[in-house]
C-alpha cells in the first residue's frame, strides 16, 4: 500500500514538473513602481528621520536599562533601513562570473 502511494506521489510530482511551465524569474515589472517607491522613502528624507528615530529610541533604551545595546540596536536598524535596498538590489541582480 505505502510501495503504491510513493509511486502515484511521485507520477504526480513529475506530471506536475513536466506540465508546468519555466518560471521567467526577473521578467516582470508589476512591482517595480512600488520598489522604487519604497526605496525613495527609504534613502529620502522619511527614511532618514526613522533611521534618527530609531537611534533616539535605541540610546533612550540604553540610558533606561544602563546598557550600550539599545543604542548599538537603534544604529544597526537606522544602518540597515538606509544602505537595505542597495544591499537587496546587489544581491538579486548579481551574476556568476
Amino acid at each position: 500500500m505505502k510501495n503504491a502511494l510513493f509511486r502515484a506521489s511521485l507520477l504526480t510530482l513529475l506530471a506536475v514538473v513536466l506540465i508546468v511551465p519555466e518560471a521567467m524569474a526577473g521578467t516582470d515589472t508589476v512591482f517595480n513602481t512600488l520598489w522604487t517607491t519604497l526605496e525613495t522613502y527609504s534613502k529620502g528624507f522619511l527614511g532618514r528621520v526613522i533611521a534618527l528615530t530609531f537611534i533616539i529610541v535605541g540610546l533612550a533604551a540604553g540610558v533606561a536599562r544602563g546598557s550600550l545595546m539599545g543604542f548599538v540596536t537603534g544604529v544597526a536598524s537606522g544602518v540597515g533601513l538606509f544602505l537595505g535596498p542597495d544591499m537587496i538590489s546587489n544581491i538579486v541582480s548579481a551574476t556568476l562570473p
